[in-house]
């Protein structure tokens, strides 16, 4: 599921330069949408590219005249409820069909369009549901931020809709992408504070990260190949000690290599870069699915690991393949399966065994190592439910 962090921006924060340097923190942390008045939108695309959503105050959503748009550019979504009903400066009708709100999100359906309510009691959640058949994109704020509107709302509204969730923290923030397991699709922060932009962002990157069950696997053989055209994939992220990638000549059967994080006699550290193994290798990219690491270019992402099994993203920078003397690595699984991957042969390579990194110059017969296993086949890198044998 794809989480996003919107970054609440209107005249509510304060004049334009304490909105600027809110927005600018936003766009150097990697916010996915800033949320302004409409006046704003010009302003906001001047300062970097990022979604823009637009508050139309009073319900008053409408299509700009041509002569208005060929000087100012449309947001990406309007949304409504500012000044209106949404936000309580206009009481709710006792029948919501007179709302007009919700009549403005009908009437340009054509457009991407948002809801902005604040959950003061249960007749506003009510409303946020109703909001949700017509709008895109539905924020809700919370008055005293409890949790049991936000589970209602997920329970009731969560496929019909984009819920974002307002929060002022973090740590709100983390509530809301956990809430009732599958969380809210995105938040709102409120919040001036470049740290808290920041942090908000990171937790929206941990809650789209993948883990994995890593295993053991039993080395079988090592035995010199001869040369073959080696793949190294520079990232442009460094990687930590613990980090590297998911590689082999199976797909069933992925080996962690290490990032070239550790210094040696003969070459200094190169902690973006991971010596991955042939061109014909397979390498695990963030989707769950695999690339030939000879497929790999600069912009490509690639999924890095630790060896607990957590992961995160990574964009290529370069890819290196060049002529190398090799080591075929053979290793059973527990369950009898052995799987086998190509890997340079020199002491700056390393794989996880159980005492640690150790280099496949020094792997030995009877060591265990740490890969990825995943009893199905591939086809163009994709997981499919055929009969594929690889030896």
């Amino acid at each position: 599921m794809t989480r996003s962090v919107w970054l609440k921006a209107d005249d509510a924060v304060g004049d334009w330069e304490t909105r600027k340097r809110r927005i600018t923190a936003g766009l150097e942390a990697g916010v996915d949408w800033v949320l302004v008045d409409e006046d704003d939108v010009e302003r906001v695309r001047e300062l970097g590219s990022v979604n823009v959503a637009a508050f139309r105050s009073g319900g008053d959503v409408h299509v700009m005249d041509a002569e208005e748009s060929e000087t100012e550019p449309d947001p990406d979504a309007v949304v409504v409820g500012k000044k209106g009903e949404g936000d309580g400066t206009v009481d709710l009708p006792e029948d919501f069909s007179g709302s007009a709100d919700l009549s403005a999100l009908r009437r340009e359906a054509e457009l991407a369009t948002g809801a902005y309510i604040r959950i003061f009691d249960e007749y506003y959640e009510s409303f946020a549901e109703q909001a949700a058949e017509e709008a895109d994109y539905t924020v809700v704020v919370g008055e005293d931020w409890t949790i049991i509107p936000l589970e209602n709302l997920i329970a009731r509204i969560g496929e019909e809709t984009e819920l974002i969730a307002g929060v002022q923290s973090a740590e709100e923030a983390r509530t809301a992408f956990e809430t009732l397991e599958l969380g809210a699709d995105a938040v709102l922060l409120d919040s001036d504070d470049p740290d808290t932009i920041r942090e908000t962002v990171a937790v929206r990157d941990s809650a789209e990260r993948e883990h994995l069950d890593l295993d053991w696997a039993t080395v079988t053989e090592i035995a010199q190949t001869g040369s073959a055209d080696r793949v190294c994939v520079d990232t442009g992220s460094l990687m930590d000690h613990d980090e590297g990638m998911l590689v082999g000549s199976m797909s069933r059967g992925l080996f962690f290599v290490h990032a070239e994080t550790a210094e040696s006699p003969y070459v200094a550290s190169r902690p973006f870069r991971v010596n991955a193994g042939a061109v014909h290798a397979y390498v695990r990219t963030p989707d769950g699915g695999t690339k030939y690491l000879s497929e790999l270019e600069s912009g490509d992402e690639v999924q890095i690991v630790d060896a607990n099994g957590e992961t995160r993203e990574a964009i290529v920078g370069r890819v290196k393949i060049e002529s190398r003397p090799m080591f075929r690595v053979e290793a059973e699984t527990e369950n009898g399966d052995r799987v086998a991957t190509l890997l340079q042969n020199a002491e700056t390579i390393k794989v996880r065994t159980r005492e640690g990194r150790k280099a496949v110059t020094d792997l030995e017969e009877g060591d265990e190592v740490l890969l990825y296993y995943e009893a199905v086949a591939r086809h163009f890198g994709e997981a499919v439910e055929e009969r594929i044998i690889e030896k």
